[in-house]
């Protein structure tokens, strides 16, 4: 890793934090290789080893560099990143990969959908053809950012006389564009973190698709994989996240402290601590190839110790746990759990078993691909989507 080092005392060298603008800062350390370590080189990477990143982010943070807001770019990143770079024009990334990375373009995603449900691939947004655009027309729903968003990835079905995965097709779309409208869903935190958005008449360029006409729902599983590592397979330390913020808690009042609550707090602090092994261990496959089911995995059980934790954090701190000051923040840019209030983690966490995809379909995606189980029937699979019932 010596090498990884001089790279990062040279750029420090060209560009001192203390006197660099942020933006300056974050361009040049694009450019420099050291945005993600593992991309090619001349898209924010050197072609090293996926862990490298860990050492060269560390390095940065103690010279005192700025980062790029990942919390609040976390759906670029992510998500659309990945994507643009498996399946991405050289133009495309080119283009996108950049600003992408230094925050100075953030992105949404433009899946889900009202008459969808779970069932994403009956998505109904329609994307038809005129010379060198594509016209949508649809709604998307629970859209996290997009009142930020400059750019988002989307799904439109392009063939309606196909079964229903593959009429498909992946798009850029400029979110500021004639037509898209975003309008707020207020949540039970209080909050309008995510959105509802209408495209009426939208323009996109060909040149903005992603991948081959219909090959959307191929280019889409790239997006949700590396979806579910992102909201449950970030790397923390030891008693890092939700489980810190609790133990925190539980140190801090020693007189509530009973032993049922402590076996609780014990158990879930183990299963915390098995899941952050797991999610080294996924890491390291990472390194080795493209993320596969085993991030359902951890995004299910991320989901479920959230939900577990801030429940216990609430029952501990009894009537002071139902205190929620916080209800000023809302249009956030970002989520955060650790620097809120209890009510508010306990609010927010029931979202966790939902976005990402839900608990139900996690499982459903790990019964049959990790153990092998049996597939839910599906009666609809070579039925043109035209004719499925809605």
């Amino acid at each position: 890793m010596s090498g990884m080092r001089d790279r990062v005392a040279a750029l420090l060298s060209a560009h001192d934090p203390a006197t660099t603008g942020r933006l300056e800062f974050l361009r040049a350390r694009f450019d420099a290789g050291l945005a993600w370590v593992h991309f090619p080189v001349g898209l924010g990477g050197l072609g090293a080893p996926r862990d490298a990143q860990q050492e060269v982010d560390l390095a940065l943070a103690e010279a005192g560099a700025p980062d790029n807001s990942p919390r609040r770019i976390g759906i670029g990143l992510g998500m659309a990143a990945p994507t643009i770079l498996a399946h991405g024009t050289e133009e495309q990334r080119l283009r996108f990969l950049r600003p992408l990375w230094t925050g100075e373009e953030v992105w949404c995603q433009l899946f889900s959908e009202p008459g969808a449900g779970s069932d994403l691939a009956a998505l109904g947004t329609r994307a038809r053809r005129d010379g060198d655009d594509w016209v949508v027309t649809g709604q998307k729903v629970w859209t996290s950012s997009a009142h930020n968003a400059q750019w988002a990835i989307l799904l439109a079905r392009t063939d309606p006389d196909v079964p229903k995965h593959a009429g498909i097709t992946y798009f850029v779309c400029d979110m500021t564009a004639p037509g898209v409208e975003v309008r707020p869903l207020r949540q039970i935190t209080g909050e309008a973190e995510f959105n509802e958005v209408f495209l009426t008449g939208v323009r996109v360029p060909d040149a903005h698709r992603i991948g081959e006409v219909g090959a959307g729902w191929r280019i889409a599983q790239t997006t949700l994989m590396n979806e579910r590592v992102a909201i449950g397979g970030r790397p923390v330390p030891r008693e890092g996240g939700m489980v810190g913020v609790v133990a925190d808690t539980w140190r801090a009042h020693p007189e509530r402290r009973t032993p049922e609550l402590h076996d609780r707090l014990l158990s879930l602090w183990v299963e915390s601590e098995a899941l952050r092994l797991a999610g080294i261990r996924l890491r390291q496959q990472l390194a080795a190839g493209s993320p596969g089911p085993e991030g359902s995995a951890m995004k299910l059980g991320f989901a479920r110790l959230s939900q577990a934790l801030s429940a216990l954090e609430v029952e501990f701190l009894a009537e002071d746990g139902l205190r929620y000051d916080d209800w000023t923040q809302r249009r956030p840019t970002a989520v955060d759990f650790t620097a809120r209030d209890a009510g508010y983690r306990y609010l927010r966490a029931k979202g966790n078993s939902i976005e990402g995809g839900t608990s139900e379909v996690l499982r459903n995606i790990i019964a049959e691909r990790v153990l092998g189980l049996p597939t839910e029937p599906r009666s609809d699979k070579d039925i043109p989507w035209k004719d499925l019932p809605r």
